[in-house]
């Protein structure tokens, strides 16, 4: 018990450090990205962080949704990537947590950030000062616009990711296949088996 509380200690102090570097170089880049661009381009960079975010809840929950038994199967037969998505839902609960709650609340929070210069920038280029009635209006059109494109996106993301988790985590341990043997960069390790693989062994 003592251990299992010092690991998750380990894994929350390691996660906000992670966290804090990433939100560090979005805002770095979204505020580069943004710098100098007319409003609708600022309102495509908003919606691309936004389907980020969506595109990682996607996968965080695929993660805790897969079964594991379907990627043993693959692995027998040498399917590349097949190994680390037994990695991705050994460690589902870590897999999603960054998934969803590091890049899915960093883009939240940068996507906020990137709407309200949207806003100001299509304000001035409609003539409208700041802190103006129009502006205000603007401000929560657009982001009511965003909130319901977040809200809807994940939701429909929470389906695909039920019902195609399998394909979904395959593709995605495909992926840090490539990273780990082309790029020798390796993001998750064995960690034991997680509580469905225990469920199925006994």
């Amino acid at each position: 018990m003592k251990q299992s509380f010092i690991k998750s200690i380990n894994w929350s102090l390691a996660i906000a450090v992670i966290t804090l570097v990433l939100a560090a170089i979005f805002s770095v880049i979204s505020t580069f990205l943004l710098s100098g661009v007319t409003w609708g381009i600022g309102m495509l960079i908003v919606f691309f962080i936004v389907l980020t975010g969506v595109f990682f809840d996607t996968i965080g929950v695929a993660a805790t949704a897969a079964d594991e038994a379907p990627f043993h199967a693959m692995a027998a037969r040498k399917l590349l990537g097949a190994k680390h998505a037994v990695r991705i839902t050994r460690n589902a609960d870590r897999f999603a947590n960054f998934c969803n709650d590091v890049i899915g609340d960093i883009a939240g929070i940068v996507s906020g950030t990137a709407s309200a210069y949207v806003v100001i920038q299509l304000s001035l280029q409609l003539g409208h000062g700041e802190g103006s009635l129009d502006q205000f209006f603007i401000s929560v059109l657009f982001t009511s616009v965003v909130a319901a494109i977040t809200v809807g996106g994940k939701s429909i993301g929470k389906t695909i990711a039920i019902q195609y988790s399998t394909p979904i985590i395959y593709h995605v341990g495909r992926i840090l296949y490539i990273l780990e043997v082309k790029l020798k960069i390796t993001l998750f390790v064995n960690n034991g088996k997680n509580g469905k693989s225990k469920k199925r062994d006994k």
